[in-house]
């Protein structure tokens, strides 16, 4: 996905956001902004794919601040949160005995909704004291864009790319339902830490690890999978893949620029320019396959 005008501002406040998590020195994060937007300036282009650019700028913030989790006390709170709503969704999920196409789009709705937990998202509020409310409204709306059923004959060899802390407790859920079904499991983390996405120490935390077949990295800290910095491992599974599924925004703004397929991007449309690129309205919860003969 191209960056648009509207990526700068939002970006620039999510700066902000993660600088005041990380320091109570103004002069420190009138530093850091300072030194963001020169590289906003020296990147930004209507031709830049957004998740490129967000990359330099948040690596440039995290540095100035000498801070390489800002978030790190923010990802346990999420993780907190995510807990408390677990036992909810299960029941849901499993409610009456589905059917094996039926579990497997209850448990993806699940896991789509819980892209919720994304902090710092202008004009977005994922605060845990919402959550419970957002999750059973979402769930009782269902998937507004929902290709579940077509994904149920792809599930052999799934790459799934994973986005943010708290959610990957809700794709472990879809991971079970993945197995049951005879597929086989990649999971993809972020290589370093990088806004609240998951990394390996929570997939260990969890125990994650053993619910599926590997776990890979994206080999950095970037926002989203850029191909140039991922490792040649990753990409020959992704070129192999019966299915890759791509949790989030971010995710989208880096593999939408390349020809990976069958693809299925699983989120919420929280963001007007992802909405729009995908055709589709902000506030949908969207399991959407492409790239699919």
């Amino acid at each position: 996905m191209k960056m648009n005008p509207r990526c700068t501002y939002c970006l620039l406040s999510r700066v902000h956001f993660q600088s005041k998590l990380s320091t109570d020195d103004e002069d420190l994060i009138s530093r850091t902004i300072h030194e963001c937007l020169g590289v906003m300036n020296k990147h930004y282009s209507p031709e830049a794919v957004s998740s490129r650019v967000a990359t330099k700028v948040h690596r440039k913030c995290y540095e100035v601040l000498r801070d390489s989790d800002p978030y790190e006390v923010t990802k346990k709170l999420i993780n907190q949160a995510a807990l408390k709503v677990l036992p909810a969704a299960k029941e849901k999920i499993y409610e009456n005995s589905p059917d094996d196409g039926e579990l497997f789009k209850r448990a993806v709705l699940a896991s789509v909704i819980a892209n919720y937990f994304d902090f710092g998202i202008m004009g977005f509020d994922a605060s845990e004291d919402k959550f419970e409310a957002a999750f059973l409204k979402y769930y009782e709306q269902g998937l507004d864009v929902d290709d579940t059923p077509e994904m149920l004959g792809l599930l052999q060899d799934v790459v799934y790319i994973a986005d943010n802390c708290g959610e990957i407790l809700f794709d472990a859920i879809v991971f079970d339902v993945i197995k049951k079904l005879g597929g086989n499991i990649t999971l993809v983390v972020r290589g370093g830490p990088i806004l609240t996405d998951v990394t390996l120490e929570e997939i260990k935390e969890f125990e994650i690890d053993k619910k599926v077949d590997r776990v890979m990295t994206t080999g950095s800290n970037a926002v989203g999978v850029l191909v140039e910095e991922a490792p040649a491992e990753l990409l020959d599974a992704m070129k192999n893949a019966t299915l890759i599924i791509s949790k989030g925004m971010a995710n989208y703004e880096t593999l939408s620029e390349h020809n990976f397929g069958p693809i299925a991007y699983m989120l919420l449309t929280k963001c007007e320019c992802v909405a729009e690129d995908l055709g589709l309205e902000t506030g949908l919860s969207v399991a959407k396959l492409m790239n699919f003969p």
